[in-house]
């Protein structure tokens, strides 16, 4: 039996990195995903790659940061598929970059309303239909919320997510009895769309190859290359599965042993 067979899983935040590499794992897997992203375009364009015929895929242009929106979201999945059984939260502000001195917190109050609030207000919603038989939320943080990067200062974003995985905590107890788990996948640096930019955009600021920048990063690592958005979406699809029945309040580094705790 596959992984998901027959299970419909809520994907916020699809766009062209780790958002399409969740849904089409959730397909790939036998489930069926219900894509939600502010831009339907993107939403079309991903359904259409990993579903071509339209048969485990629906979506619906979503701002988490509207319950409303939120609510709809997950009125489709019901509407299309008879049940929501998980919903995995990609959706993020992670562009604020910068610390302390030069913050502008008008944004971070931005970034947290996204970032911590959205999740929420995105887990509240399928609350109904998670309880139903039991389910998984599975947040997607960064390792960055438990060990700062070097290269790049993104306070607002740590922080955010630091406090959707303290979040995590109290929703694992609040939600056990309902037998829905909630855990939090913790990327380091992901070789996907963001990552690809800020290696570009480096070498050409330092007039380097690629490749050096991409070894400055993946030298860092125990093993000698970078996650992938596919690595982490894994992940998360094993978090959303009965296979981690057991498994709630947890928080998984998956880092390529950057960071090892």
């Amino acid at each position: 039996m596959s992984l998901l067979s027959g299970k419909t899983v809520v994907v916020s935040g699809v766009g062209a990195g780790l958002g399409h590499q969740v849904a089409a794992a959730v397909v790939r897997d036998g489930g069926n995903a219900v894509l939600g992203a502010r831009t339907e375009a993107n939403l079309a364009k991903s359904a259409a790659e990993i579903d071509p015929d339209g048969a485990h895929t629906a979506y619906r242009a979503t701002d988490i940061t509207d319950e409303a929106q939120c609510e709809a979201l997950v009125r489709l999945g019901v509407e299309r598929f008879g049940r929501i059984d998980a919903v995995v939260h990609v959706a993020a502000w992670d562009s604020c970059f910068g610390g302390l001195e030069d913050a502008d917190f008008t944004t971070w109050q931005s970034v947290i309303d996204v970032n911590l609030l959205g999740s929420l207000r995105m887990t509240r919603a399928c609350l109904p239909g998670l309880k139903t038989g039991g389910g998984a939320v599975v947040f997607i943080g960064t390792q960055s919320a438990v060990a700062a990067p070097s290269q790049v200062r993104q306070a607002a974003y740590a922080a955010s997510k630091g406090a959707l995985t303290s979040a995590m905590y109290s929703l694992a107890r609040e939600l056990g009895p309902y037998r829905i788990r909630v855990n939090t996948v913790l990327p380091g640096w992901m070789w996907g769309p963001p990552v690809r930019a800020y290696v570009r955009f480096t070498a050409q600021t330092e007039g380097v190859p690629e490749a050096e920048v991409l070894e400055r990063l993946s030298g860092r690592m125990a093993l000698p290359e970078l996650a992938s958005d596919a690595d982490v979406a894994d992940a998360a699809v094993f978090l959303a599965s009965d296979r981690a029945r057991a498994i709630t309040g947890q928080s998984l580094l998956v880092n390529a042993g950057e960071l090892m705790r």
